[in-house]
């Protein structure tokens, strides 16, 4: 029988890498530093490859090593997700999810989502994850997140994706700007004029770029918001125009804000938001209960249902 690594040389192993130091990780997994090298350079030696780099002070995962320890992330949320599935046999959704969402919507949606989602399944638990959508898919399919929630993925068909909601994107001008007293504005008056964004990483960023290279306004360049409502404060002191997802407007915006929101009307100021989850995940039928649910919520939230184009 061809050589399978155990569990816990796996787990040794992943942990190793996370922290970069033996100690550490012995700590971590409640083992001896001994035991734990030991395993480790066993398992170098039944693999005949090198997967950590021994430096005084530090470790290092090697190339190959880096690799193996991706692939075995992915095994061991495997094993888990076996140990859940049996806990949650009974309740259809039980256990645990580790659920990650993006900062322009899960802050703004998740207060409407877990109140019902506590209800119809009490005994879930829900570990919350934030993190920029690129990151939070990563994540998902590196097995270091069960489940995400916000802006759809784009091209990855590793990962299933279910619309919840379409959710609609204003401009925001200074109550002071030429514009504010508008409604909704074309394109065309933007031209010349500076439109700020969330950094990189953050999908609001693409189209924010997109509008601005249709529209010919600047992106404004030197800076990068950190979050919706940085950027909503430098909107009020004036310093650019700036994106406003929907439910972060009606979650933050007042009616004595120093901002006035706009339309734009031959510009498709919308964004489909989804709960996706990895194609191979065992659990998929539990993610997709939890997106259908948050389709309810969301259509609870939204003038139109999930999955209406147009």
């Amino acid at each position: 029988m061809p050589f399978r690594p155990s569990h816990r040389q796996l787990e040794y192993l992943v942990t190793v890498g996370e922290t970069g130091h033996f100690g550490e990780a012995a700590k971590r997994c409640n083992v001896s530093q001994p035991t734990l090298s030991v395993q480790l350079s066993l398992l170098e030696k039944q693999l005949g490859v090198t997967l950590i780099d021994r430096m005084p002070g530090q470790v290092t995962p090697t190339p190959v090593g880096a690799e193996i320890i991706a692939a075995a992330k992915v095994i061991l949320n495997g094993l888990d997700e076996i140990r859940v599935l049996a806990t949650g046999s009974k309740a259809n959704l039980g256990g645990a999810i580790r659920l990650g969402v993006a900062p322009s919507f899960g802050p703004y949606f998740l207060p409407y989502l877990l109140p019902p989602l506590h209800r119809q399944y009490p005994e879930l638990k829900i570990y919350i994850r934030e993190d920029r959508p690129r990151q939070l898919e990563r994540a998902v399919l590196e097995g270091e997140t069960d489940c995400g929630v916000g802006p759809v993925p784009i091209q990855e068909p590793d990962l299933v994706s279910e619309i919840i909601c379409r959710e609609r994107i204003f401009l925001g001008v200074p109550a002071t700007h030429p514009l504010a007293d508008r409604k909704a504005v074309e394109m065309a008056a933007l031209k010349g004029m500076r439109l700020m964004t969330l950094g990189r990483g953050h999908r609001l960023l693409d189209d924010v770029r997109k509008l601005s290279e249709m529209s010919g306004a600047v992106l404004a360049e030197d800076y990068e918001g950190s979050s919706l409502d940085a950027l909503r404060q430098m909107v009020s002191i004036e310093m650019g125009l700036s994106l406003f997802p929907e439910l972060y407007v009606r979650s933050e915006f007042s009616e004595d804000e120093n901002i006035r929101l706009l339309t734009i009307s031959d510009w498709a100021g919308t964004r489909d938001i989804a709960f996706f989850w990895r194609r191979s995940s065992a659990r998929g039928s539990h993610f997709a209960a939890l997106a259908k649910l948050g389709a309810e919520v969301a259509n609870g939230l939204f003038e139109r249902g999930p999955n209406v184009v147009g």
